[in-house]
């Protein structure tokens, strides 16, 4: 009975998923994914380039082969204008395929941002930045490899030369275009404090992601609201709390943690550690809102290099199917920052 009831709930996690393939991809370890988080975070670093990987791996205890995969790259940097503003450049890599039919997106963008310093000294300051990218995006799937209701017989088998009366699709793949737009607001106390908070809006244009030429399903546009922030409490330790709300057509989603850092080389020769506590909260769509998940994550910073790791562990109804099991993440940041110095310029994302 146990495993009947797990085989069921399993069917449930695959049912789930598929009725959230229009959503976006996301990162636990959203703040080391800067451009995919917000545009407006092109270029806002206290380096001159900076490069950026992320890979996730979501839902394998349930679907084994067959689970969620994303991977980014990311480029961007800083273009000194004037004494204390700055134009961000940028460019952005994003793929995502889930599922037994291969249910693929991949998406290439350009960003550009521009910050303007409010007010402060050489060492402290706020700035306002404004974000915008664009750039195209291609969707797949495999309609030979899916499933339909009326190809099981009723008793747990499935036949899949049974005819089914599931039509209306005739592209298995389209390409559309896709912008977005951002603001950010940081404020550097000094070079160990800081506080910022930002929000974007993706899918301006709603692009049609029907895969029938024929009919209209436009892509819910995404609305992400963030903040956080650095606060050294002793001169080896400190915090960076952070927060990350979305919301996209009748979905939502919470971020909301902290990570513990601790610094281990000199000022000189920067080296430190993090460790996270994050939990991220969700809806059932018509049903109410549940936890989902609970985040640890790590990092380590040495000079220029930036090395993450993040693992959910499940703590939905889908724990049974899933054996708590939820996704991992590792993250990879490479700061290049040349010769120039002027002074503090953001919080160290």
């Amino acid at each position: 009975m146990k495993k009947v009831q797990s085989l069921w709930i399993a069917c449930l996690v695959l049912v789930g998923l598929s009725s959230l393939n229009a959503q976006d991809i996301h990162f636990s370890q959203f703040y080391m994914s800067p451009l995919n988080l917000n545009p407006a975070m092109t270029g806002v670093m206290n380096c001159n380039i900076r490069l950026a990987a992320n890979y996730r791996n979501q839902w394998a205890s349930a679907l084994r082969s067959n689970a969620y995969s994303t991977y980014s790259v990311s480029y961007d940097q800083r273009v000194p204008v004037g004494r204390n503003d700055y134009f961000g450049l940028g460019g952005t890599f994003w793929g995502d395929r889930a599922g037994e039919a291969n249910f693929a997106t991949l998406t290439g963008k350009l960003s550009l941002s521009y910050s303007k310093k409010m007010g402060g000294g050489r060492n402290d300051g706020h700035y306002l930045v404004f974000g915008a990218e664009g750039g195209v995006a291609q969707r797949s799937i495999d309609f030979l490899k899916l499933r339909w209701g009326t190809q099981h017989d009723g008793e747990g088998g499935f036949d899949p030369n049974l005819e089914t009366l599931e039509t209306g699709f005739d592209r298995d793949n389209f390409i559309f275009a896709d912008m977005a737009a951002g603001l950010l607001w940081f404020m550097v106390f000094d070079k160990d404090n800081n506080l910022y908070l930002g929000g974007a809006f993706h899918h301006l244009n709603r692009a049609n992601q029907s895969f029938d030429s024929d009919g209209e399903d436009l892509l819910y546009s995404r609305f992400t609201v963030h903040a956080g922030g650095e606060f050294m409490m002793s001169d080896r330790f400190g915090i960076t709390p952070g927060v990350i709300v979305m919301s996209q057509g009748p979905s939502f989603q919470v971020n909301a943690g902290t990570g513990f850092k601790f610094l281990l080389g000199s000022r000189q020769n920067y080296q430190a550690f993090q460790f996270g506590l994050w939990t991220r909260i969700s809806n059932k769509i018509e049903t109410g809102v549940l936890n989902d998940a609970a985040i640890l994550s790590t990092r380590f910073d040495y000079d220029a290099f930036s090395l993450g790791f993040s693992y959910d562990i499940n703590v939905s109804p889908l724990k049974p199917a899933t054996n708590s099991n939820g996704g991992f993440e590792f993250a990879l940041i490479y700061k290049i920052c040349g010769p120039e110095r002027r002074g503090v310029y953001c919080p160290n994302f």
